[in-house]
């Protein structure tokens, strides 16, 4: 993999003064190269802007050109989680922002467009950008106008984006932020797929899963006490159908952001390691690397090949933040097994030392909204299904044979319902029979409440082929006695 050269991330923002760093002297092969701010201007493009996770096509032109970016602020109601909505603020419509791409030495004219229904000012801060305020006072627009500057793109790199008007912290945490990538005049090295991955973290006056549309908290936001963190402005924007396809065999490259506001990524992929990572987005290169911190404000380049076929996760591994509030994806790899790589399971014992005894989850702060109607119940269960019972269960739920037994088509279910509720309430041990097939796993005690039990079961005996029927919440709470 060739290094890239005077690769380096611009620094930090200090209110609305930005400084950068004067670029590197050039390696060996670039010394017929004339610096960045020199280099000739031929023609004009118009730049090609995508949302995540697609990203621009590579440049291939190679000489510097000047490059016109159109981009328009939005305040947009949006999804951010099953059932809750959020009024993003963004930059194209989407969060993140679009991906800008272009190749050091380009001139950028840049256009930043408010929405005339907007209803706050807006303007930008381009990390890549050698200038005060990174171009945000004089991108300072109001709804209905539209603002233009142009800058130099001197400092090779992967930089971030965002609007700084005041309060800064709240445009940003309400989804104003994206990627623009300055290429080296040589490009980057090729791979077969590009994405682009950027999280962020929300604070909602409602807690984590309360429905409807929740308004920002400034308090939580102080605090640095997110509901949600996120991959690509929802949770489960990188999942299921959403989630990213590779073939085995092939080279991936993540441009990875993290917008903040305020929590650094640990940025992992389960199953995967980095061939190669460019730190900060810039030119110091380390290899082998298993998770890779991604500071707010920043970003990070990384590389892999995939070897083997399967659904392989992206995580934050501060891991809580993955499996309780949305900072998950997936890249879907397919292909034929490669056993000499990895083998899948090859023995399944049981193994019981002495006394062993079901775990407990506890349900300190469970929020539990009413759910009055079956309907209701139904939605409500969807949502807990998909945050509590798919890592067992599967997403389909069909298990895994020989561990987890199958809620899909389940006569250990339907012949009675209560007794999932039971599992929930108090766990589950010893050995059952579901569809013919024995399981002898111990399943904790899942601290839901008596609305989250009732919305769950009745989603469970609803679908995946099961035979129906509907427990209330009255039901629960007798059963719970």
């Amino acid at each position: 993999m060739r290094q890239l050269t005077s690769f380096f991330i611009l620094g930090g923002v200090a209110g609305l003064l930005w400084m950068g760093c004067a670029p590197s002297p050039p390696g060996p092969h670039q010394q017929t190269l004339a610096s960045p701010q020199n280099q000739e201007i031929q023609g004009e493009e118009v730049a090609v802007l995508t949302h995540a996770p697609e990203v621009p096509p590579p440049i291939k032109r190679n000489h510097a050109t000047k490059v016109i970016v159109k981009l328009e602020v939005r305040e947009e109601v949006s999804r951010l989680a099953d059932g809750v909505d959020y009024t993003f603020w963004t930059f194209g419509g989407k969060v993140p922002g679009c991906f800008i791409r272009v190749r050091q030495g380009d001139l950028i004219e840049f256009h930043l467009a408010n929405h005339p229904s907007s209803k706050m000012p807006h303007n930008i801060d381009l990390h890549a950008v050698t200038g005060a305020g990174g171009g945000a006072a004089s991108s300072f627009t109001a709804p209905g106008h539209e603002s233009k500057f142009s800058f130099r793109a001197l400092n090779r790199g992967l930089y971030v984006y965002h609007c700084a008007t005041a309060p800064v912290g709240m445009h940003i945490g309400n989804g104003m932020y994206g990627l623009i990538l300055v290429e080296p005049p040589e490009g980057l090295p090729k791979v077969d797929r590009e994405f682009y991955v950027m999280q962020g973290d929300f604070y909602t006056k409602g807690p984590n899963g309360q429905p409807g549309l929740q308004p920002f908290s400034m308090v939580k936001a102080l605090e640095e006490k997110p509901d949600y963190v996120v991959f690509n402005g929802s949770v489960g924007s990188l999942v299921g159908d959403k989630a990213l396809q590779a073939k085995k065999g092939e080279t991936i490259r993540l441009f990875v952001g993290n917008g903040g506001p305020n929590l650094v990524s640990s940025f992992h992929v389960i199953g995967e390691i980095f061939d190669t990572v460019y730190p900060e987005g810039g030119d110091v290169v380390n290899h082998n690397v298993q998770t890779t911190l991604v500071p707010a404000g920043g970003s990070a380049i990384t590389e892999f090949k995939v070897e083997v076929p399967g659904t392989f996760i992206l995580v934050d591994h501060s891991i809580f933040r993955a499996f309780n509030k949305g900072a998950l994806g997936m890249i879907k790899v397919a292909g034929d097994e490669e056993k000499g790589i990895y083998s899948g399971k090859q023995d399944d014992t049981i193994y019981r030392p002495e006394g062993g005894a079901p775990q407990e989850m506890p349900d300190e702060g469970a929020v539990a909204p009413a759910a009055r109607t079956k309907a209701d119940r139904l939605k409500q269960g969807e949502d807990v299904f998909k945050q509590v019972c798919t890592a067992c269960h599967q997403a389909n739920a069909e298990g895994v044979p020989n561990v987890f037994p199958p809620l899909a088509k389940s006569d250990y279910l339907n012949a009675d319902p209560n007794r999932a509720v039971d599992a929930i309430f108090n766990g589950l041990q010893g050995e059952i029979t579901v569809n013919g097939n024995k399981y002898n796993q111990v399943m904790p005690k899942l601290g839901l409440s008596d609305e989250q039990t009732a919305a769950v079961v009745t989603y469970v005996i609803n679908n995946y082929g099961n035979k129906g029927g509907d427990l209330t919440v009255e039901q629960v709470k007798g059963r719970r006695k």
